[in-house]
């Protein structure tokens, strides 16, 4: 077993090395000027990313030496259910207090409220970490977002009163969106929030020991959540119907609850993977809640910016899962023999080695480029807002950021989610029978990775999310600005080969641009993502051929593999077919009557 997940992984400390968040620190960091006020903070960004390295290599020890050797006594106790109580596994419980301890539990809030200050990109590699050691313990530790959508979003009481006690690891929290009817579908949420004539006292209608000191209007809730990721916590954020006629997203409104008698924990859920981590059905009868922000734009905005947070968070958690079954497959191959040669040797293991790391490192490309596009459109929009004549320079960066971040979001989610379930799928594989016995770790590791295809948008609701940025030729200034770079003689030929797979993306693109009726373009879009991501990645890793040898052998393997793929998603996309949409019919019928069948 590794003594520190960081430092034994060498293409993460490259990836941090070569991230450049320097804007996004210094606005993050109101150009350095917290160091006066707090301790820990930066003095510049040279002292930035000393700190984050610091940290990542803090929780790597942790996650190597006390969270991985106990992850399979998590999965195997699992999350408890008790006269209505959640509990976590021991090994979980005890995996969370070392993470307070060291400080951990506050990494994305404000210094003011006794958090690190850290830009997304770099939670995202601790939830990697995470995610390696234990899946299951990531979806408390990753549910940090909550806290960041209540400093985003909710008023300065809720923030002095709640963001100290997160930044402490005091309270976690949890993303109540799922309903039984209103899955993928949240336009349909059915919970409904009523606001009561009369002011609500918090301080007073609370169970004993509740610290709260503020009046509010008198919101409750009642409905049912289900599949609630977490649904335990103390603090909830909650989509509920604040108006009453309404029937679709624009009714919805996004609501505080912090758990008291009033909501009750129907049960967990008895899971494939991810088992210590709790899945709950919870019903809110008269749940006294506060508003988040404005009423009606629960869905539109607030819980979108929670979930599209959430995807990357869960990207970064399939690549560590990934990262942990690609260790267990190598290291079996290297020590089981057979034909009197360890298998590692023989070319249909190694292919699948080759093809996996492959894989994994564009990925932490691609989620690490994702995640600087997301800081750095949060931290022109804070420009913008606190300007009172904000910079048109700062407006139009903003704007890029969004548009990039808005397309690459959904395609890093579906992606790396996607590429967790391959590698998972070859590790098992070169296992063999051994694979599938629970005695091996990757026997976990295939069933935790299967949900992240699932939870938080699944890939299809990714491809849908991401078509209208990659019709409107979104990536077009980011690749034309990769392509611009120096490669040099020795990659030049592989620089070609990318330009080329770019020329057919924008064909694909006005292809089915082109296409008048829209269940084709719905139909092809899995296609058009599917070669979008692949350019990008192919680009991603010839950025990195520049600056090692490992690397510029990595690309060539990556790109070798990739590039018939890409011409043979474009020749699909080149000749749409609408063949499957006008037989749908006849061929998914239930039932069909050969003898009626008068066609030939």
């Amino acid at each position: 077993m590794a003594e520190n997940f960081f430092t034994d992984n060498l293409d993460l400390q490259f990836r941090l090395d070569q991230l450049d968040l320097s804007q996004v620190v210094e606005i993050s960091e109101d150009g350095y000027r917290y160091h006066d006020q707090y301790p820990l903070a930066p003095r510049n960004y040279a002292d930035a990313k000393d700190n984050y390295r610091l940290l990542l290599n803090v929780l790597g020890e942790i996650c190597a030496t006390c969270v991985a050797p106990r992850a399979a006594e998590a999965d195997e106790e699992g999350a408890q259910f008790h006269d209505g109580r959640v509990t976590y596994a021991a090994a979980t419980q005890e995996a969370l207090d070392l993470l307070r301890q060291a400080e951990l539990t506050g990494t994305v809030l404000p210094w003011e409220y006794g958090g690190l200050n850290l830009p997304g990109t770099i939670y995202r590699l601790m939830i990697e970490i995470v995610s390696r050691a234990e899946a299951g313990l990531m979806t408390v530790f990753g549910l940090q977002e909550i806290a960041a959508t209540i400093e985003e979003f909710g008023s300065e009481a809720m923030k002095a009163r709640l963001l100290p006690r997160f930044a402490r690891g005091e309270v976690t929290g949890a993303m109540v969106l799922t309903e039984p009817d209103a899955g993928s579908d949240l336009g349909a949420v059915q919970t409904r929030a009523t606001l009561r004539a009369e002011p609500f006292d918090f301080a007073q209608d609370r169970p004993p020991g509740a610290a709260y000191a503020e009046t509010t209007g008198g919101w409750r809730l009642n409905g049912v959540k289900r599949f609630i990721t977490n649904g335990g916590a103390d603090v909830l954020l909650v989509l509920a119907r604040s108006e009453p006629e309404s029937k679709d997203a624009r009714g919805l409104s996004l609501f505080l609850v912090e758990a008291d008698e009033t909501v009750h924990i129907r049960r967990i859920e008895h899971k494939l993977g991810v088992r210590s981590s709790p899945t709950c059905e919870i019903q809110f009868s008269d749940t006294p809640a506060q508003l988040i922000g404005k009423r009606r734009f629960g869905l539109i905005r607030y819980a979108m910016s929670m979930m599209n947070g959430a995807r990357l968070a869960v990207a970064a958690q399939a690549l560590g899962i990934a990262e942990a079954a690609y260790r267990e497959a190598s290291r079996y191959a290297e020590k089981r023999v057979q034909f009197g040669q360890p298998i590692r040797a023989i070319p249909a293991v190694y292919r699948m080695l080759l093809s996996m790391r492959g894989e994994i490192e564009a990925t932490r490309a691609l989620v690490c480029e994702t995640g600087r596009w997301v800081d750095l459109h949060k931290a022109y929009e804070q420009c913008v807002r606190q300007g009172e004549n904000p910079d048109p320079a700062d407006r139009q960066r903003h704007k890029q950021a969004d548009r990039l971040a808005t397309v690459l979001t959904p395609l890093a989610k579906y992606y790396a989610t996607e590429m967790g379930n391959r590698v998972c799928y070859q590790a098992m594989q070169i296992h063999g029978g051994a694979g599938y016995m629970r005695e091996f770790n990757v026997e976990r590791h295939y069933r935790d990775v299967r949900v992240t295809s699932i939870y938080e948008g699944t890939s299809q609701l990714q491809i849908v999310a991401s078509t209208g940025g990659l019709l409107g030729h979104a990536l077009d200034d980011l690749l034309n600005e990769w392509a611009a770079l120096d490669y040099g003689a020795e990659l030049a030929a592989l620089q070609g080969q990318v330009a080329e797979a770019t020329a057919l993306l924008n064909q694909c693109i006005d292809r089915l641009k082109g296409e008048k009726e829209r269940a084709l373009i719905d139909y092809y879009a899995a296609d058009l993502a599917d070669v979008a991501v692949y350019v990008i990645n192919c680009w991603l890793m010839l950025r990195d051929a520049r600056l090692a040898g490992r690397k510029r052998e990595m690309a060539r393997v990556y790109i070798a593999e990739t590039l018939p793929k890409i011409r043979g998603k474009a020749a699909v996309l080149q000749a749409i077919d609408p063949a499957p949409l006008q037989a749908r019919d006849l061929i998914l019928a239930e039932s069909f009557d050969f003898a009626q069948d008068k066609s030939f």
